[in-house]
């Protein structure tokens, strides 16, 4: 296996040329060395002789790999070995320097580690988007569904493909409308997960999805096991014209996509991108929407120190990506208007406060119990049966909707009405939709160019 090799000065050079042969003992074939810096055993003017092609690191070490490998013929480089080492490489630097190789399909090799790219295989015959996020509660599904709505309004065909824990064992198709309470209760009665991502995207946006499922989740987002990729080419052939790849927690699709979104929430964006393999995710995706926008004193978010770091930090790796802050606004799905209503959310409880006055305030609803236990089952049970009176059930079809939920409010003869998370940009370089036209228009022109490189 042909390799870039990543070298340093903190080793005397007949070592580093010990490891080069060690390696190619093992099979691995050094064919060009990125010097990454140190000086510590290297004498004034003394070069390495390494017996290959030396690339300097100038400034930025991701930067630097980043155009080493790119000024590489392609098929050259099959994988890059790090025989380098702290001080010169820290544990950050060494994870951007992973997601910088994983991000163009190349392995990152080790001492004792090996990263392999999450995605692989070959790319859909339509144009692919992405909604990917840095962990669960991120706001994906709102933002997936957001996509598929814009595609929709723009005279495309999307087929959402939501990948999830409880997605089903082969994909399955959720035509567009054929998703009612009274099929998601059959669901249920029958043993079966009712509130599966794929469910609710169908239920909120009116094109048809399917449901995936995975299991586990590695560091750069690769699933231990998923059907994702049967579901997406199932998509294809069903006659998308545009196809949306769901992510699931801080997994995501093992599919090429031509153009990616990044959900991230607030409280955890700076950690989140910055940290272990979130700059992977970065580096995937050309639009970043940074989530629960808003402190709980209403304070944005985009106005504090921290987030002109995260600012800083999206600009200096993926320097052409467009960074929104929004919030996410719940939106009935049916009419509230002068009801008493009882309202269950997934989201931490200072933010189920602000939406629940959101609901007063826009919808004309009084919400008279609220339970942000909605990924707790136990918990909310005890919220739901220690509630007053109310008229209908407001929720999100998430974890316990309809199995706890729906099936208590109908035992009470309350009505069920379903809420949609609609994001809503408050600050950023584009208006919310402005910047999904954008990537939808993105992922086309690629998915274009590429189409005509194969004919080529």
């Amino acid at each position: 296996m042909k390799v870039l090799v990543l070298v340093d000065g903190e080793h005397y050079p007949p070592v580093t040329r010990w490891a080069l042969e060690t390696a190619r003992s093992r099979g691995l074939e050094p064919v060009a060395a990125l010097f990454l810096g140190g000086t510590e055993k290297l004498r004034p003017g003394e070069d390495l002789e390494l017996g290959l092609p030396l690339i300097q690191a100038d400034g930025d070490l991701t930067a630097a790999l980043a155009r080493a490998l790119d000024g590489l013929d392609r098929g050259a480089i099959e994988a890059v070995l790090d025989v380098s080492d702290e001080p010169v490489l820290g544990y950050r630097e060494r994870m951007e320097l992973v997601a910088v190789a994983l991000v163009r399909g190349l392995p990152y090799v080790g001492g004792d580690f090996r990263f392999d790219p999450p995605i692989d295989g070959p790319p859909l015959s339509v144009a692919t988007i992405a909604v990917i996020g840095t962990g669960k509660r991120t706001g994906k599904t709102a933002a997936a569904g957001e996509v598929a709505r814009t595609a929709l309004a723009g005279g495309m065909t999307p087929i959402v493909v939501a990948m999830g824990r409880g997605g089903p064992p082969r994909p399955q198709v959720a035509e567009a409308g054929s998703v009612t309470l009274e099929r998601l209760l059959q669901l249920v009665r029958s043993g079966r997960h009712a509130a599966s991502d794929y469910l609710e995207d169908a239920v909120t946006t009116g094109v048809t999805t399917i449901g995936a499922r995975r299991a586990g989740g590695g560091l750069a987002g690769r699933p231990v096991a998923t059907n994702a990729r049967e579901a997406a080419e199932l998509a294809v052939g069903l006659g998308a014209g545009v196809v949306v790849l769901e992510g699931s927690g801080a997994s995501v699709p093992p599919v090429p996509w031509d153009a990616g979104v990044l959900l991230t929430s607030a409280a955890l964006a700076e950690k989140n991108l910055t940290e272990y393999l979130g700059p992977y995710r970065l580096l995937l995706s050309d639009l970043v929407v940074v989530t629960m926008g808003h402190s709980p004193a209403g304070r944005r978010i985009s106005s504090s120190e921290n987030f002109s770091v995260l600012r800083s930090h999206v600009k200096r790796l993926r320097g052409d990506a467009r960074l929104i802050v929004a919030d996410l606004h719940p939106q009935p799905l049916g009419d509230v208007e002068g009801k008493d209503v009882f309202f269950t959310t997934t989201a931490p409880g200072p933010v189920a406060d602000r939406q629940a006055r959101s609901l007063e305030a826009n919808h004309g609803c009084r919400v008279v119990g609220l339970s942000a236990r909605l990924a707790d089952r136990a918990g909310l049970a005890r919220d739901m049966d220690g509630a007053g009176g109310y008229e209908v059930l407001l929720t999100e079809l998430k974890a316990a909707a309809v199995d706890v939920a729906c099936e208590r409010a109908i035992a009470r003869g309350a009505d069920v009405v379903f809420v949609d998370n609609r994001p809503v940009a408050v600050d950023g370089e584009l208006n919310l939709g402005e910047a999904l036209r954008w990537t939808i228009g993105l992922a086309i022109e690629r998915h274009a160019a590429r189409r005509g490189s194969e004919q080529a």
